[in-house]
């Protein structure tokens, strides 16, 4: 089965500080991006890979970071959208004129979650293929409380709670009708999953594990530095 990533990376990284966006901060070395890009060329059970780029940044991403990178799973760069619901619905629109199987497994994966571990690829592809999709999360460790206007209204049973990350994958003609549902609605979810949810599918969650972070904050770009340097990046 040939499996496809969508790779939005279009963040503006505002919660970063930093004069450049996120996705091409340096990481030991090498930018977040490129970091991520090469975690999927390197897997098997990966066969094509689509960056989603903003589209006043794809002149940069060409120039700059693909050069040092041989990704021959590179299928086609895609102009991102304004927000990453957007831009992930511009994927797949390219998918569908790329005319992808509709029962081919389709992942989602931020570009700037470059710590994930290659072992989930697998087991989420093959949820997918049994299921209507599957995403990997991690407990939550906290406390979660409910708050409007600094009030708490409740606090949730934590032991049902657990933290989304990406990869989130799923089979194409379920994605795309969620997707094709969102916009007719003018929904926003809070990722890919919630979309699946709205049209009465279950969705599996397989335990990742907490390395998987998003670089999103200074601080978060420090902790994957130090698990980089401690050889826990897998």
């Amino acid at each position: 089965m040939n499996t496809t990533v969508l790779i939005p990376a279009a963040g503006m990284g505002r919660r970063m500080g930093a004069g450049l966006n996120k996705q091409y901060l340096q990481l030991a070395g090498r930018s977040i991006l490129a970091r991520t890009l090469e975690l999927f060329q390197r897997h098997p059970a990966i066969h094509h890979i689509y960056p989603i780029i903003p589209a006043d940044e794809i002149a940069f991403f060409t120039e700059k970071i693909l050069p040092d990178l041989n990704l021959n799973k590179l299928a086609k760069i895609i102009a991102g959208g304004k927000e990453r619901q957007d831009s992930v619905r511009n994927g797949l629109q390219q998918l569908q004129l790329d005319q992808i199987p509709q029962d081919a497994v389709v992942l989602i994966h931020d570009g700037v979650r470059p710590l994930l571990n290659p072992a989930l690829i697998p087991l989420l592809i093959d949820t997918a293929v049994l299921k209507d999709g599957a995403v990997v999360g991690v407990p939550v460790k906290d406390t979660i409380k409910e708050v409007e206007q600094e009030l708490i209204l409740g606090t949730p049973e934590r032991s049902r709670l657990w933290q989304v990350q990406t990869p989130q994958a799923f089979r194409f003609a379920i994605l795309w009708q969620a997707y094709q549902k969102a916009a007719e609605d003018n929904f926003c979810g809070t990722d890919d999953a919630s979309l699946v949810e709205r049209l009465g599918l279950k969705v599996a969650m397989l335990e990742g594990d907490y390395r998987n972070l998003k670089i999103t904050t200074p601080e978060d770009l420090l902790i994957a530095e130090a698990l980089l340097k401690t050889g826990r990046d897998h």
